[in-house]
């Protein structure tokens, strides 16, 4: 009979709220880096996984919150097993915008971006689609949740992702 290896707990490192203003993405960077690092994350995967905070909580407040400060972003950073995984939330639901269609926004395209075919917004998901191991968006009701997840070392063979 084969049995399945248990699951490691989840265990929550740090949580805390920012006010939807522009500029306090460098507040959840800052927190999420110091508690990343004090569970273990490489320099390199440390530094990707600040890229996509820094994009997910802009998309937060920008196009979730719509810049209200009085609405908070919720950042919950929780470890399990050799992941770190962050959770950033707004109270956008159904109305907030690009980060709705994560799994179907449009690939960037820059030849396209310079000839106005396509809008010169639109990198934010795919930069964090592109610095994290997996990316999942959720939501319930008002409440939308970006949930970035980064181990804490770089996987065999992946050597590029300690180059920053």
């Amino acid at each position: 009979m084969t049995s399945v290896a248990p699951q490691p707990t989840p265990r929550r490192l740090d949580a805390f709220a920012l006010a939807s203003e522009p500029g306090n993405e460098r507040l959840a960077i800052s927190r999420v880096a110091e508690t990343a690092s004090s569970a273990g994350i490489s320099a390199g995967r440390l530094e990707r996984l600040k890229t996509a905070v820094a994009e997910a909580t802009m998309n937060a407040i920008e196009h979730g919150n719509k810049n209200h400060a009085e609405i908070p972003v919720d950042v919950e950073v929780i470890a399990r097993g050799d992941e770190i995984t962050v959770a950033i939330s707004d109270q956008g639901g159904q109305d907030a915008g690009p980060a709705d269609q994560a799994t179907e926004a449009e690939e960037p395209d820059l030849a396209l971006k310079l000839d106005g075919v396509q809008s010169p917004r639109g990198w934010g998901l795919f930069l964090i689609r592109n610095m994290v191991d997996a990316m999942e968006v959720t939501t319930e009701g008002q409440r939308h949740t970006v949930w970035l997840t980064m181990r804490t070392s770089a996987p065999e063979g992946a050597d590029h992702d300690e180059q920053v």
